[in-house]
């Protein structure tokens, strides 16, 4: 009899345990909200606004590294196999027209210009690795395409000193020269006789040389 008792109470004591155990990993029956997952307070949620890309409108193209030879006519030519060009410039120098190697082209497309812009950069024309990139609107100067249809004419440096030569002087303009031709003279001696070099340079008449033809005389 006392070994039944005993086996009850043991029974009895697994039970609660067991009890305690399904009731300790149950989930509750009404869950309060975590701290959180609070919902927000101030009405309904609004959706976020759809953001679309930027349009593209770009059709400036900066063109570096030109080689000698490759200006605006074969610079044309070669860009109208993306689309249609609408102008080039090839900056140049205002005294002797050189090419600066450098210029700008547009097109009338940006997708047009972009994909110029892509398969031309770093390419190999003529020994020069050309550098094109597009320029963006805000970017592209009012003054970028001043002068662009006009052909330029480099200045002939020899009609002009021909010109200064050849002009008409007074004697006493005539006078002027001539000395700073004899003080030019001077100075190369020195120069020469500093530097430790035995050289006889021939002798300069100064005044006595013959005055030429064309002498403007004045009417008094």
């Amino acid at each position: 009899g006392c070994q039944g008792e005993e086996s009850s109470e043991e029974e009895h004591e697994e039970d609660c345990c067991f009890g305690c155990f399904f009731a300790a990993t149950s989930p509750p029956q009404n869950p309060k909200p975590s701290a959180d997952f609070l919902p927000l307070e101030g009405g309904p949620a609004r959706k976020a606004p759809v953001t679309q890309p930027l349009e593209n409108k770009a059709t400036v193209l900066y063109i570096g590294r030109i080689p000698h030879g490759f200006y605006e006519t074969e610079i044309e030519a070669f860009f109208s196999q993306f689309g249609t060009v609408k102008r080039v410039r090839v900056a140049r120098n205002k005294k002797t027209g050189k090419s600066k190697h450098f210029g700008f082209i547009q097109f009338e497309d940006p997708e047009v210009a972009e994909i110029a812009a892509g398969a031309m950069n770093d390419y190999l024309l003529m020994e020069h690795m050309l550098k094109v990139h597009v320029i963006a609107p805000e970017d592209v100067k009012p003054n970028l395409w001043k002068g662009f249809k006009c052909n330029f004419k480099p200045v002939d440096s020899v009609q002009i000193e021909r010109r200064q030569h050849n002009k008409e002087r007074t004697l006493e303009e005539h006078r002027k020269m001539l000395q700073k031709v004899v003080k030019r003279d001077q100075k190369r001696r020195k120069r020469i006789q500093a530097a430790g070099i035995e050289y006889e340079c021939p002798e300069l008449v100064g005044n006595t040389q013959p005055v030429p033809k064309r002498i403007k005389f004045s009417e008094d």
